[in-house]
């Protein structure tokens, strides 16, 4: 980066920065990169700036999931007044909780007390234990019903005021309207589905071990369906399949030949976010396992002996007796986020299934809301609606034709911009934006009508990002980052827009840094899909996968008790006790 853009980039980060002349910067470069560090020996505070009686902001925030306890972590402003709305008064690690499922790892082990988070914090953070079931963006207000019933056996309803309203509040599991599937199927969303599968489990296999039992029932309740190829689906079968071979063949040798574990899948093939040499290795260690992976099977109805599915390739319906079934088919939507998004109208919400915000997770249509994780979906802006402003911007003298290295000013502002033109360059192999303009037509000068056509496909390549916890807890951080700084800044974060109006962004917009994903697969097996289009499959994968988790529990606490749970399970095996 040359001197100048690297002065830009410090002086629009902290643009307004009252005590500026006394950050000090360190950089250092190595192999081509940059680490950049900064350090305040006069760190500005608004309430001894303006006085200690200044009015401070009311933060509301809407759940304890990823998004919004990684936003309470990172939030360090001292010139907030926090409130916490959630019917949950803990933090769940939830990618464990396939293991809690089989009793690898015990429930209390994978949550955090989220009052033992914010405790530390130095300023007043309330938690209160409801439900949010109503937001009044005209009167600021969110209305709440307690979890908690009263002495007369109702529940208690209050409001709550907020400046700024953080959405956090996830998603529950989507069933497609499918008949049956609430009344029948399990689901694992929550700590509670987890411990329910558990006893689920159990259940089967004590009800199947008495005397009164026919042959073809105890087959039928020793059956469990998965519904789902995803992550989810395919580490909780692995899970209950090593839990069947490991634990409960020993204390129920006379049922182990009746076990029978089915996956069911409406695609071509499980795990298809992943590289295809992951989902090819799934297979075959599935099939070697005995596991039945049926794909284009999609689930028509559930009831309460039987799921039903139409077979894709021959279009006939088939009838699957069953003792338990798992549903794990994706995320719907909340109701009062639906009913939130109607009061929004459709001028602000063109995505109907979740929220959408703009690139710096503040509600579209909404003032001062701001929407994070499973909930809220990001609304990149596309290239060809700034197209015009761009090519203005280049064209300083107004000649309405530039030479292709005149776009070298702005090729920062649009690739940080538009992040689909990165994915753009890196899918057609071209080393920069400049490139991507002589690659289009060879020419050193270029018309706006030739620009647009440069850029034609660019917009093809914006994609949403996955509903996923790494997802979530980037965004909760980058929203509390926002927060830390957003007194030194004018109303909103996001400041002006970059080729609208003048100056530039206050904050750079949310970027999603992609840091591979696992797939534990059973038997000490796992495959992980890491940067740089890395896989890696086996033992040594499942304890990459062992480290990894354990430094991303929320606490040393749980840290503790989750390896201790590993170590118990290899020493002593898992718990088959119904409790």
């Amino acid at each position: 980066m040359s001197g100048y853009g690297f002065y830009r980039r410090i002086s629009d980060a902290y643009y307004g920065h009252p005590n500026l002349s006394k950050l000090l910067f360190v950089c250092t470069v190595s192999g081509g990169g940059g680490l950049l560090a900064y350090s305040d020996s006069s760190p500005f505070r608004a309430d001894t700036a303006f006085g200690d009686d200044i009015k401070r902001k009311k933060v509301v925030v809407l759940g304890t999931g990823w998004a919004g306890t990684s936003f309470l972590k990172s939030l360090k402003d001292p010139n907030y007044d926090v409130q916490i709305v959630s019917p949950r008064n803990y933090f769940a690690f939830t990618p464990l909780l396939p293991s809690v499922t089989n009793g690898t790892v015990e429930a209390r082990s994978i949550v955090e007390p989220i009052r033992n988070i914010v405790r530390k914090k130095k300023f007043d953070v309330q938690f209160k234990e409801a439900e949010c079931y109503k937001i009044d963006t005209q009167n600021k207000k969110v209305y709440c019903r307690s979890s908690q019933e009263n002495s007369l056996g109702g529940v208690e309803e209050f409001a709550v005021d907020y400046d700024y309203l953080v959405i956090a509040m996830g998603a529950r599991a989507n069933t497609f309207n499918t008949p049956g599937v609430v009344e029948h199927a399990h689901f694992l969303k929550e700590i509670e589905d987890a411990q329910r599968i558990r006893r689920s489990v159990i259940d089967c296999f004590e009800r199947a071990s008495l005397p009164t039992m026919s042959e073809e029932e105890r087959k039928r309740i020793l059956h469990f369906v998965v519904v789902g190829g995803g992550p989810t689906g395919v580490e909780f079968a692995a899970e209950l399949h090593d839990f069947v071979i490991e634990d409960l063949a020993k204390l129920y040798p006379t049922l182990k030949d009746h076990v029978k574990i089915t996956l069911l899948e409406a695609g071509d093939h499980i795990l298809n976010m992943f590289d295809k040499r992951i989902t090819a290795f799934a297979e075959d260690k599935f099939q070697r396992d005995g596991i039945d992976v049926k794909t284009g099977s999609m689930v028509t109805k559930v009831t309460e002996t039987e799921i039903c599915t139409k077979e894709r390739a021959t279009g006939q319906s088939v009838s699957i007796p069953y003792g338990m079934v798992v549903w794990s088919t994706g995320i719907g939507t909340r109701p009062v986020i639906m009913d939130f998004m109607k009061q929004i109208g459709q001028g602000g919400q063109t995505n109907r299934r979740v929220l959408a915000t703009d690139e710096w997770l503040r509600v579209e249509a909404c003032d001062s809301i701001y929407a994070l994780g499973d909930c809220a979906t990001i609304n990149q802006r596309r290239v060809m609606e700034d197209i015009s402003a761009i090519f203005s911007k280049a064209d300083k003298n107004n000649t309405g034709s530039l030479k292709v290295d005149d776009f070298k000013e702005v090729i920062n502002d649009i690739c940080e911009r538009y992040p689909q033109v990165a994915i753009y360059l890196k899918k057609k192999q071209l080393k920069n934006f400049v490139h991507l303009l002589k690659n289009s037509h060879g020419e050193a000068e270029l018309d706006i009508e030739k620009f647009k056509s440069a850029l034609s496909e660019v917009d093809s390549q914006t994609k949403n990002l996955p509903a996923t916890a790494q997802v979530a807890a980037q965004q909760g951080a980058y929203l509390a980052d926002c927060f830390n700084r957003m007194t030194l800044c004018d109303k909103y974060p996001e400041g002006p827009l970059r080729f609208r109006g003048t100056g530039r962004h206050r904050f750079h917009p949310f970027r999603y840094k992609h840091f591979g994903q696992f797939a534990p697969l059973g038997g000490e097996q796992t495959a992980a899909q890491l940067p740089g289009d890395w896989v890696s499959i086996g033992q040594s994968t499942q304890w990459l996968w062992y480290s990894v988790y354990a430094s991303k529990l929320v606490s040393w606490r749980t840290r503790i008790l989750v390896i201790s749970d590993w170590g118990r399970r290899f020493i002593f095996g898992r718990d088959s006790s119904r409790i």
